[in-house]
């Protein structure tokens, strides 16, 4: 699994966390957390470029865990992989006693396992059970929210987490269908989106089930909660001279990102002041102009990266440490 894993934007990351990685003196050691570890790629390749970082790898999913511990068995003595979701970023650093770090990753959306193993239930392509659960341990599956949530509760998960115009149209679908038998998978499930959107709105814009199903996974894993969460905290955990790099796959996401970085990036003194005081002014210095995105070449390649919004900054003040 993890040979046919390519990760997104791999050289760019590399390229923008690398600088932030190096020892600061003689007995330092940089920290990296890649909060979305998945199958380690990003997380191998700054390790093999950043020979005295140490890595601390968060998944909320196991088996990704599982795959990453064997891919990077080779930095064995400088991985600390640990089952959590992104937004315990805090928890996690709290029990290591560790104040401030020099890297932090994000790579959003799904793992390249999650999409490959077609029982997880997250591909409308193939027919499986309705789970969608980034963490199997927990106990909300799709198949609870497609059966259990009122229709309008549905139409709003659909609008806005899937900004699917016919949100209310495939609600209303799915409240009749559920009422003559429990929808338990995928396979039903499209067939129903696809009888509720207009043929006309077929022809146009990818496979009809697609928004229905990102607003199902998001909704499921609570994923945008957990983004509004973590990006402040990571900003937080930054040292100076440390780097944050995101990659965002939808526009949801890319918009969360965006401005929690842009607010860190401008300063907070009222209008009008001839100078700003250093304590009111940016935090973070971004480090891509807007969003970069994958080269032609590697979308064509590697078709999940077609989609990517790589956003990075740097920390440059912290007045948090200075008020300590």
């Amino acid at each position: 699994m993890a040979e046919q894993h390519v990760p997104v934007m791999l050289t760019e990351i590399t390229e923008l966390l690398s600088p932030a990685l190096t020892p600061a003196g003689p007995g330092t050691t940089p920290v990296l957390v890649d909060c979305t570890l998945g199958l380690g790629g990003h997380a191998a390749a700054l390790l093999e470029a950043c020979p005295q970082a140490r890595l601390i790898g968060l998944d909320r999913d196991t088996d990704a865990l599982a795959v990453a511990e064997q891919r990077l068995a080779p930095y064995s003595d400088r991985i600390d992989l640990v089952h959590a979701v992104y937004d315990e970023l805090p928890a996690v650093l709290a029990e290591r006693d560790i104040d401030r770090v020099q890297g932090v990753l994000l790579d959003l959306g799904l793992s390249s396992l999650q999409i490959d193993r077609t029982d997880r239930g997250f591909a409308y392509a193939t027919d499986a059970p309705l789970d969608m659960r980034m963490d199997r341990t927990e106990p909300l599956t799709a198949a609870d929210v497609v059966n259990t949530y009122p229709v309008r509760d549905l139409a709003r998960i659909l609008r806005e987490y899937g900004e699917e115009r016919f949100a209310d149209r495939i609600a209303s679908a799915i409240g009749r269908e559920r009422d003559t038998e429990p929808i338990t998978d995928s396979a039903r499930l499209v067939r129903i989106i696809v009888g509720a959107v207009p043929m006309a709105a077929q022809r146009t814009g990818g496979h009809p089930a697609k928004r229905t199903f990102q607003a199902l996974r998001i909704e499921v894993n609570r994923e945008l909660d957990a983004l509004r969460r973590v990006l402040p905290e990571a900003v937080a955990a930054l040292e100076l001279g440390g780097r944050i790099a995101v990659l965002a796959y939808h526009s949801l996401e890319d918009r969360l990102v965006k401005q929690v970085l842009r607010l860190a990036s401008s300063d907070r003194a009222p209008r009008g002041l001839p100078v700003v005081p250093p304590e009111l002014g940016p935090e973070l210095r971004l480090l891509t102009r807007g969003a970069q995105r994958p080269t032609t070449a590697e979308s064509a390649v590697n078709p999940r990266a077609a989609s990517a919004r790589l956003r990075a900054a740097e920390r440059i003040a912290d007045p948090g440490r200075k008020a300590a």
